[in-house]
């Protein structure tokens, strides 16, 4: 479980930027060059490597180079990690409003 949550904090911190979030985003749609996702932003080439290499030390993204190219893909897998944290979420606060409407609703879960 401390494993679990280790990797999760790690994929979350890596997603609360919201560049890395647009690159999760672009890469979506397929791989393609640390080149071409850069243009997309207002900063240095080095700054935006700042960015790639958080998001593929949390298994979020993996980069492979073909000569002087470098080139990014998305790991959806490990987006399955948020997706499973948010369901586990969704279905305690759905327990608790469902708890909250019968206490309001029913007169029997009035009584002390």
């Amino acid at each position: 479980m401390a494993q679990y949550s280790a990797h999760l904090d790690g994929v979350l911190l890596a997603l609360a930027d919201p560049t890395r979030r647009a690159v999760v985003r672009r890469l979506g749609h397929g791989p393609t060059s640390v080149g071409d996702l850069a243009r997309d932003f207002p900063m240095t080439l080095p700054s935006f490597m700042k960015h790639v290499r958080t998001l593929e030390s949390n298994g979020l993204i993996r980069t492979t180079k073909s000569g002087r190219v470098r080139t990014c893909v998305l790991n959806r897998e490990r987006l399955a990690l948020v997706d499973d944290w948010l369901a586990e979420q969704r279905r305690i606060w759905q327990e608790r409003t469902d708890r909250l409407e019968r206490f309001v609703t029913d007169p029997q879960e009035n009584r002390p």
